[in-house]
């Protein structure tokens, strides 16, 4: 205040040729101090009488002050009355905003009201969801619980205990408080406290050794030094306050140094700070004339006066963070700003009656007043000072981290700010990098009840508990969990599914039966080979074809039927890759006719057997039937018949191919979709008809005495290929997706080895092994051996 006057009083711009002078009065942190020395103020005397003022010559312009908000109030009230100005550069609490209260009250420290916001923020920023309060049974703190409860629980966040400690605090109510703190999981602790309340509170938390906390503070307390000891120091070290602005006054810090007894003589307190600052005695310092000579003799030195102030430690004597003494300046500036407006009013344009002025020697103090109201200015760091409708200025508040180095000294360490004016989403300012925590760790603190669920897993409250204490359970298969609600978990569209965290819909990969996979290319690869074993059979017939065991049971039934097992071999194919319309139709249509045409085939060579042997027989009724030449209009009449039930098919609901979401789990399977179910039923039915007559008739002409009766292996082949698709039948069912395809195929494959191995195979045995049972001679041997016999 004396360096901002010493300003004042030079400038030449800021009230030219007027002295502004102060009086100092000290309230001691005490309501009734700061109401006596009002009553002095206003009344020019110490015995003053309420209501008179006995020296008007030399009444003050305003009042600086007080600091504190539980003195600030009583005054103002006083005050209010005579609308005499009262600038403060402390008192926060908000009360003291409404204007009908306190009329001519105004500050240059923000209100606190809006720390409860900021505080909440602040959680909301370092993700502190499970955090406790601690308030002073006051205004302020009581506003500071409302405000943070509310908000920190709009963020989604909870309150894990709520304390409340007294006034004058008990030891019964610090000892609860300090057990709370203790046993509770919460890991940050908001104090809404103020510094002399929060003494012994510290005092018990150190004695307990927790050092475990994260204490976040208001402007209040959080720059104090009222916490010496190191054992308290540890205990708040890695804590976090909120500091009002660290503002700049240029030089302030060289006129701190400046200071000297010698320079202030009348200074009441100057011997005494330099006392105190060099552990010396002043010489001649009343205060000290009884005792002195004692000090003396216990060591302690005389001053010399030319001890330096910039040798201090500057947690002793700090000339370099200037908040409540940036305030102090402002407000002072303020009252000369205003006097300044009202010394250079013009006459008839002035803001009172008529566009009168006030005289800045002779005014009344609701017309200076007026003026501090409406001050706009820039400080001597170039910073704008100006008054809101409620007498506040805007909020502006540093974040200051506590440090404790190993040599026993603490720091107030700015890390960030935040500034409530600035857009949403820049408010905060907050270098992470320079914060240490509790034990020296750079890594923020958890403050949690439960721990973050896994991904893919969601938040379950537990009865009776708070929101922030919930159990982990998975989402549902083919659910994922809704970013905009950790705790529901919502269904992926049809088309979709989770990704392996559980956090995304992505598309189903579809599947088929491919070519590319080890499955289709080892089917294909089989297909192609047992085609190919076909043919060589097909070609070794075409080369004996001459003999009896190739002319034997209808040669021309067998090249047919070899014919049809080579496309029967060929036909899987068309089941490998992906289905598309053309597919789908040609796939099975094709695998029902080449069967039917090769069960025709067989029932053919079958009657042909029956036929032969029973025209030996004169008495036989068959040989009739021998000119008709019956074989050889089965097989085009049951191929017929089997081509018009898929004529029919395909014209009246043909195979489609078809996205099936459900086949498989997470996958998109194409498939082909039969159509008609009953015309594929009726085409597979008549292919079962035809293998069920092909069976009962090779079964009842297996004992024919022919010497290359092929009936007995007809009916094995029959038999594997009955077995392969009864059993085809279960294992169909029980697949999904391209396994289905891939088990059809097999059953294709199977019964058409069935037919080659069981019906072709013993002839080629014979014809490239045993070549001579493959002669003329031979048959007739055995047959004249059987008529002997």
């Amino acid at each position: 205040m004396v360096y901002a006057i010493m300003e004042i009083n030079a400038s030449d711009y800021l009230l030219p040729n007027v002295t502004l002078g102060f009086t100092l009065y000290d309230s001691c942190y005490h309501e009734v101090r700061s109401l006596t020395g009002a009553r002095w103020i206003l009344s020019g005397s110490k015995n003053g009488v309420p209501n008179f003022n006995c020296k008007k010559g030399i009444m003050p312009l305003g009042i600086i002050g007080d600091m504190p908000s539980k003195a600030s109030i009583p005054v103002a009230r006083i005050l209010g009355l005579y609308r005499y100005p009262q600038v403060s550069y402390a008192s926060a609490t908000p009360l003291l905003s409404d204007k009908t209260q306190f009329p001519s009250f105004l500050r240059t420290i923000h209100n606190s009201y809006y720390e409860g916001f900021i505080i909440a923020d602040l959680l909301k920023y370092f993700n502190w969801t499970w955090v406790g309060i601690i308030v002073s049974d006051n205004d302020l703190g009581r506003t500071g619980l409302q405000i943070v409860t509310r908000e920190h629980e709009k963020n989604g966040g909870c309150i894990a205990f709520q304390e409340i400690l007294p006034i004058f605090p008990s030891t019964e109510s610090v000892h609860r408080i300090v057990d709370v703190v203790k046993t509770s999981r919460a890991t940050v602790i908001v104090l809404f406290c103020t510094t002399e309340n929060l003494v012994s509170l510290m005092e018990q938390t150190s004695f307990h050794n927790i050092t475990d906390k994260v204490w976040l503070g208001t402007p209040g307390w959080s720059i104090t030094s009222d916490f010496p000891r190191r054992d308290i120091l540890t205990t708040l070290n890695g804590s976090l306050g909120l500091a009002t602005q660290n503002g700049k006054i240029p030089g302030f810090k060289e006129f701190l140094h400046s200071i000297h007894p010698s320079i202030y003589a009348s200074d009441p307190f100057m011997k005494t700070f330099w006392e105190n600052a060099f552990h010396c005695v002043w010489p001649g310092n009343d205060a000290y004339n009884n005792t002195a000579p004692a000090l003396l003799r216990d060591g302690t030195v005389s001053c010399t006066g030319k001890e330096r102030l910039d040798s201090i430690d500057p947690n002793i004597y700090d000339v370099y963070n200037f908040k409540y003494t940036h305030r102090t300046h402002n407000a002072v500036f303020a009252v000369a700003h205003a006097l300044h407006e009202m010394k250079n009013c013009v006459p008839g344009k002035g803001p009172f009656k008529n566009g009168s002025c006030a005289d800045i020697y002779n005014h009344q103090p609701w017309q200076l007043l007026h003026y501090i109201k409406r001050v706009d200015f820039k400080n001597t760091a170039g910073e704008r000072i100006f008054f809101d409708e409620n007498g506040d200025v805007p909020i502006y508040v540093d974040i200051l981290n506590w440090q404790l180095f190993p040599n026993g000294s603490n720091q107030y360490v700015y890390i960030g700010s935040i500034d409530a004016g600035a857009p949403k989403g820049q408010q905060f300012n907050i270098q992470l990098n320079k914060i240490l925590w509790n034990a020296g760790n750079n890594e923020v603190p958890v403050s949690v009840c439960s721990d973050p669920c896994p991904k893919g897993y969601r938040r379950a409250v537990i009865l009776g508990q708070k929101d922030c204490c919930f159990d982990c359970l998975p989402c549902s298969q083919g659910e994922i969990l809704n970013p905009n609600d950790n705790s529901e978990c919502f269904r992926c569209p049809e088309d979709k599914w989770p990704d392996s965290r559980n956090e995304e819909c992505l598309l189903k990969p579809i599947q088929f039966l491919s070519y590319e996979e080890t499955l289709g290319s080892t089917l294909a690869c089989i297909s192609i080979f047992f085609c190919l074993l076909t043919f060589s059979v097909f070609f070794l017939f075409i080369i004996k074809w001459k003999t009896p065991i190739v002319k034997a049971n209808n040669r021309e039934l067998s090249y047919l039927l070899l014919i049809s097992l080579m496309f029967a071999f060929l036909c899987p194919l068309t089941f490998i890759g992906r289905p598309n319309q053309i597919t789908c139709m040609i796939r099975q249509v094709m695998f029902a006719v080449i069967f039917s045409l090769c069960i025709s085939a067989i029932l053919a060579k079958t009657i042909t057997v029956i036929m032969i042997f029973n025209a030996t027989n004169p008495d036989s009724k068959i040989i009739k039937l021998v000119g008709f030449r019956i074989p050889v209009y089965i097989v085009p009449g049951c191929t017929m018949i089997q081509i018009m039930l898929c004529i029919v098919w395909l014209t009246t609901a043909a195979p489609f191919a078809e996205f099936n979401m459900a086949a498989e789990i997470g996958k998109i399977v194409i498939e082909c979709n039969e159509g008609s179910k009953v015309l594929f039923s009726c085409v597979l039915g008549y292919m079962g008809l035809l293998a069920a007559i092909s069976l009962l008739v090779a079964f009842l002409a297996r004992k024919l005495p022919d010497t290359f009766n092929e009936t007995k292996f007809i009916t094995f082949s029959m038999l594997v290929f009955a077995s392969v698709w009864v059993t085809f039948i279960p294992a169909y069912l029980s697949t999904k997706g391209k396994q289905t395809v891939a088990v059809e195929i097999f059953a294709i494959q199977s019964s058409s080895a069935g037919f080659l191995v069981c019906i072709f195979l013993p002839k080629c045995y014979i014809i490239l092994l045993h070549p001579g049972m493959n002669s003329k001679e031979y048959i007739t041997r055995r047959n004249t051996r059987n008529q002997e016999i």
